[in-house]
């Protein structure tokens, strides 16, 4: 491996019991496991039971990791991007209602901004949903779990040309659905 693993010494100390490693880890990787798991199911919940179990996968393996094989980082993507594959085949795709949907809203300080935004991010999410699985996860791992195409690829278990083949299919699905939402139809600049 060409750089050197930042959780390569706190899995070491989590390995030997420590408690501020394990707080360490939850600190370090929460927000993204939960970011992951919301945009791929679409459901608070089932994000929080999804980083739960991925974390204790990481306090059952932290004593036996290798370095070297894999960065801890794109194994703990992959073992929550499994868990989340798992839980849509059980839903069979279940499609997002009006409630998750406002769920997965920011607010925003005034009630027009908020409402705006609102309606905004229900309409991304809804795009996002209606995407073919596979491009939803290229999607999210680039844009907003801001991986490189080459992580990303190896979490999908592809090939770098055809992580940016979805990416690209799914771009223009994501602008067809949004080219009447001002603000959103360029998907391919930032977070779609």
């Amino acid at each position: 491996m060409k750089d050197t693993d930042p959780d390569v010494e706190l899995l070491a100390r989590i390995g030997n019991n420590e408690p501020a490693a394990v707080n360490e880890m939850v600190r370090r990787k929460l927000p993204r496991l939960l970011a992951l798991a919301s945009r791929l199911l679409g459901d608070a919940d089932e994000a929080r039971d999804v980083a739960q179990e991925s974390f204790l996968r990481i306090w059952r393996h932290a004593a036996r990791w290798r370095s070297g094989e894999a960065r801890f980082d794109t194994w703990l993507h992959r073992v929550a991007l499994n868990l989340c594959h798992d839980r849509l085949r059980r839903r069979k795709e279940r499609p997002l209602d009006e409630y998750d949907l406002l769920e997965l809203a920011d607010s925003a300080p005034s009630a027009d901004e908020q409402l705006d935004t609102a309606q905004r991010n229900a309409r991304v999410a809804a795009a996002l949903a209606a995407l073919p699985e596979r491009q939803r996860e290229a999607i999210v791992l680039q844009y907003y779990q801001e991986l490189s195409n080459i992580d990303a690829a190896a979490l999908m278990n592809i090939s770098v040309e055809a992580l940016e083949s979805l990416l690209s299919r799914a771009r223009r699905q994501l602008r067809s659905q949004l080219a009447d939402t001002p603000g959103l139809a360029r998907p391919g600049r930032g977070k779609p």
